[in-house]
């Protein structure tokens, strides 16, 4: 960072709870109110505001003529990439990798043993005072597919782990090779479905992934398989899922929807055989440390001119 004025850096956190930020730069808070802390004309580095829609994170954009790095606190961008357009050249956003693994791929976990074990009907059971004894399907033995395998698929592959899965499959937009195993390609897909007991998305929202789960997608998983989604809801055409789960042929654990929220009265949160949790994946006790540690650890590489890490894209 070359500067002969002090600039601003926008957090959604306050400075003084963020240790290890470094001095130099004037610290804005901003958590998507409606009026701005300063002027945006001097921000130089803005930490997006965590799950406020993308309506909040683009508002100050127009504004940051100067501004050089733009920062998320999720591992998507797709909230922020409407805005980019109203940037300069040479803006590097940057995602939160390291931040959310942890969580996402817990959340991931609990998705698939709530719904494979009947933790719903369960709940719904203890409600009414009925005792639902019975049968339920295991992980174990199970063949699941890994569809978005970058550091949160690679985490959720870690946690299943223990649980004696057949098989781990791998996608991801390129293909490579791991110390578990093959990363297929996207183009893989029709093979790799028709063996899948459970799918879990774990991919980014961008155009190559907008609707992947089609009803083509679904109509290839077999009888009786289990769609996880962790990743963003528009990943998934919630008409065709709905279709495939008002049959009772497909199963589905769902951390985000398309609508999200899910407006009251939509069909999807009444369709047999889903459970739906809402968009928490990252939103646990393991965010906030995990978050500050990446945003001090950024702020400190700008402040001194080093290379900013996460760099998803550069505009221009």
């Amino acid at each position: 960072m070359t500067s002969t004025t002090t600039p601003d850096v926008w957090l959604p956190i306050p400075a003084d709870e963020i240790e290890g930020l470094p001095e130099g730069l004037n610290y804005r808070f901003w958590d998507g109110e409606q009026d701005f802390p300063a002027d945006p004309a001097d921000c130089a580095f803005y930490v997006v505001p965590y799950m406020k829609g993308p309506e909040i994170a683009v508002r100050p954009l127009a504004g940051m003529g100067a501004v050089q790095v733009v920062q998320t606190l999720s591992a998507g961008i797709d909230h922020v990439q409407p805005g980019l357009d109203r940037l300069s050249a040479g803006v590097r956003l940057c995602n939160a990798k390291g931040v959310h693994e942890a969580s996402t791929a817990e959340l991931a976990l609990a998705l698939v043993l709530a719904s494979l074990r009947g933790f719903p009907g369960f709940v719904h059971g203890q409600d009414k005072e009925e005792w639902r004894a019975g049968f339920y399907p295991a992980l174990a033995d199970k063949s699941v597919l890994i569809v978005g395998y970058g550091s949160i698929g690679a985490a959720i592959e870690d946690r299943l782990a223990p649980f004696e899965c057949a098989r781990v499959a791998r996608v991801a937009r390129s293909a490579r090779t791991t110390a578990r195993g093959p990363v297929h390609t996207l183009d893989d897909l029709p093979a790799l479905l028709r063996e899948a007991d459970i799918v879990i998305l774990s991919t980014p929202l961008n155009p190559s992934t907008q609707g992947l789960v089609s009803a083509d997608f679904l109509a290839a998983m077999p009888d009786g398989a289990l769609l996880v989604n962790v990743a963003r809801g528009g990943v998934v055409d919630t008409k065709a899922l709905l279709s495939e789960l008002e049959s009772g042929r497909l199963r589905a654990a769902l951390d985000v929807t398309d609508p999200e929220p899910l407006p009251a009265g939509h069909p999807l949160w009444h369709a047999p055989n889903v459970l739906i949790t809402p968009h928490v994946g990252g939103s646990t006790s393991a965010f906030l440390p995990r978050a500050k540690r990446l945003l001090a650890g950024q702020l400190t590489r700008f402040a001194a001119g080093e290379p900013v890490q996460n760099v998803v894209l550069t505009t221009g």
